[in-house]
């Protein structure tokens, strides 16, 4: 890569982080659903579906608009007056197979022959049954990963994780990285200490832990990269798109 190349790439990072900035700042302006309380869920805790709040009024008066995810989603914070936090969580499409095997991969991808076909990153979907039921790294080490080419720049709020369901094996906690262009460097999903943040995931095989993303990260590519497991890492997962909605 050039130094124009590098540049470009680096205004276009700046750039996404000030939108990411501009879609918190925004939300301020419409009301809020009351405290966490009042939504149904909570970090970290397992549920077997992400439950969605009651819709809620905008303080400063009715959007024209309803529904909107990804960059078109994005768009509408520099026109629009009324922007929404993260009420409404759509199903991203692992579950639902909308996610097409050609957009997730994993880590020693091309070693993922014989009895270790049938586990592939393509397995890796909510609530999957029968042999081949997720994604099965082939080797246990900080080096693996799973990654979802979403096709376009989109607005993901949260993460939904599951263990093997058939066997005892499941990832326990694993850091996040996204980027919004191919040429890009990955980038780690950071806490309010500026460190890379530790996402908890699972106990079982069977309940699915939710991991909201407050701020939800703006990107194309997205990598979940196990930090522990119990037996071996063992993945069913979706994403949730962050939609938006002003009553």
């Amino acid at each position: 890569m050039d130094i124009v190349q590098r540049k470009s790439a680096e205004m276009k990072l700046q750039w996404n982080n000030v939108l990411v900035l501009l879609f918190l700042f925004t939300a301020a302006k419409c009301g809020k659903p009351g405290d966490d309380a009042s939504v149904a869920y909570v970090d970290n805790e397992t549920s077997t579906k992400a439950l969605m709040p009651n819709e809620w009024h905008s303080k400063s008066g009715k959007c024209d608009w309803q529904g909107g995810s990804g960059s078109s989603l994005i768009s509408r914070v520099m026109t629009s007056d009324c922007m929404p936090e993260c009420p409404y969580h759509k199903p991203l499409g692992f579950e639902s197979n909308a996610v097409t095997a050609d957009q997730i991969s994993c880590s020693n991808q091309e070693q993922y022959t014989g009895w270790y076909s049938s586990w592939t990153a393509n397995k890796a979907r909510l609530n999957g049954q029968g042999f081949g039921c997720a994604w099965l790294s082939k080797f246990q080490d900080n080096g693996q990963w799973i990654q979802i080419d979403l096709k376009e720049i989109k607005v993901i709020s949260g993460i939904m994780t599951q263990g093997r369901c058939d066997v005892d094996e499941w990832m326990t906690k694993y850091s996040v990285q996204y980027k919004t262009d191919d040429s890009l460097n990955w980038v780690y999903y950071k806490d309010q200490t500026g460190n890379n943040r530790v996402f908890y995931g699972n106990s079982d095989r069977s309940s699915t832990v939710q991991n909201f993303l407050r701020p939800p990260i703006v990107a194309r590519y997205i990598r979940l990269l196990p930090l522990g497991w119990h037996v071996r890492i063992a993945v069913r997962m979706e994403l949730l798109e962050c939609m938006s909605k002003c009553a």
